[in-house]
């Protein structure tokens, strides 16, 4: 190879495997399944994630995620009344009041699996800001929630919502502190949570 062969990287390199983790915040995401691309992305910011295939599964996650944090007899907080319904069902306390609980319980809008983040709105946070309900956070979702982009779950909520859509939207995304934090439109100005994903199988 020439001098300036090597000093302008010609001749033959060996192939790197690109995957999401090394692939640069702004290049083209990689085809890779949703489900896995947002898997990826959302342990990458913190998040604990718990797949589920039935609700009996599901409620020994959260069993589990109870007793690991010693939150048992604790109240969790929401503002959900169908969700308090169906989890008061295996013996779990709910308050409406965020100062009596140490964890917010809540479903979600959409996963988005382009950053890892919660879509959430109005429906889930009624008119409180994120900053206003506990640190602890458990998201009880579907996989039929699993969308590419902020802009096709703002696009699905539109469309299913023509009645009403709901206002306060914004995104869940750092699940633990860092100095390094990129925030966008949906994010701004949100704090930091300690997050759980309890996602079942429903497709």
């Amino acid at each position: 190879m020439g001098f300036l062969d090597y000093l302008f990287g010609g001749g033959k390199k060996k192939p790197t495997k690109e995957t999401v983790e090394t692939r640069g915040v702004h290049m083209p995401d990689l085809a890779i399944p949703i489900d896995e691309k947002f898997t990826i992305h959302f342990k990458k910011n913190g998040g604990k994630f718990l797949y589920c295939d039935s609700f009996r599964e599901v409620s020994e996650a959260l069993k589990n995620i109870i007793e690991e944090n010693d939150w048992v007899g604790n109240p969790f907080y929401t503002l959900n009344s169908q969700l308090a319904d169906r989890f008061s069902q295996i013996g779990l306390n709910f308050t409406q009041k965020a100062k009596e609980s140490e964890v917010f319980f809540t479903t979600c809008e959409h996963l988005i699996a382009q950053n890892g983040s919660i879509l959430v709105s109005s429906r889930q946070l009624h008119e409180k800001k994120l900053h206003e309900v506990p640190a602890n956070v458990i998201v009880f979702a579907t996989t039929s929630q699993l969308v590419e982009t902020i802009g096709e779950g703002l696009k699905v909520i539109k469309n299913k919502y023509k009645k009403g859509i709901p206002d306060n939207i914004t995104t869940i995304k750092h699940f633990q502190y860092s100095n390094t934090e990129d925030d966008d439109f949906l994010t701004y100005g949100s704090s930091s949570k300690h997050l759980y994903l309890l996602l079942l199988e429903d497709l």
